[in-house]
């Protein structure tokens, strides 16, 4: 009889596609590692010969990851190669399970960003944009250059700043750059382009939190000047 390889299956069946349109924890451990070692062998899909090593470990991750390579290669299908992928993966696993979580920063103060941005704009000699994606409780998802200029101007892309907020579900943005030249007052542009991206975000339901303009002796916070409501 012969034996289906992943790439012959209907769609919603293929581990690599099933995660990608149902997200990774739809899969099984067997698939999971399917998607590890890519193929089985002439008589056996990589599901099954992934379902047949779980289970002669007891379906127990903790007793396959003690498995050396060795062990693994024993199996058809499965050489020195895949071996190290599965054991590389669960090694990675393990020391995620030991190293602590990152505690997420809270950024709900003008003052708050101002320090977080510090590192990054300080003594920049050219302007840089820079948006930060919040949760709902403010704390910091991701931070993303988004233009970089000369001594008074940054080109900016709203759809940019947007496409990557709904990418990461984030609930609402700050907007900062820097002043190379030390003034601390927004231009007529500043202001245009702020009140763009507020309207813009509004569309998408996402929130502009601020919009601080930077310098190395401090800050302006649209906010704070109840520019931005």
């Amino acid at each position: 009889m012969h034996k289906l390889v992943i790439r012959e299956w209907s769609e919603a069946d293929r581990p690599r596609e099933k995660l990608l349109n149902q997200g990774r924890r739809a899969l099984s451990d067997a698939e999971l590692l399917a998607i590890l070692i890519g193929s089985g062998s002439m008589d056996e899909s990589a599901v099954g010969l992934c379902r047949r090593i779980l289970a002669d470990a007891n379906n127990s991750l903790d007793t396959l990851s003690k498995m050396e390579v060795n062990e693994l290669s024993r199996y058809k299908g499965i050489g020195e190669a895949k071996a190290i992928s599965i054991i590389a993966a669960l090694e990675l696993a393990r020391r995620k399970k030991e190293s602590p979580a990152e505690e997420k920063k809270i950024l709900n103060s003008s003052k708050r960003v101002y320090d977080f941005m510090k590192p990054i704009l300080q003594d920049l000699p050219h302007e840089e944009f820079w948006t930060l994606y919040l949760n709902t409780g403010c704390k910091l998802l991701d931070q993303q250059l988004i233009g970089r200029g000369g001594n008074d101007f940054t080109p900016v892309d709203v759809r940019i700043i947007l496409r990557h907020a709904l990418a990461i579900k984030a609930h609402s943005i700050v907007l900062i750059h820097n002043h190379p030249s030390g003034t601390l007052q927004p231009s007529n542009a500043d202001r245009i382009l702020t009140q763009k991206i507020v309207e813009a975000s509004k569309i998408m339901d996402i929130r502009v939190n601020d919009h601080l303009i930077f310098t190395d002796n401090g800050y302006y916070s649209f906010r704070d000047e109840d520019i931005i409501d």
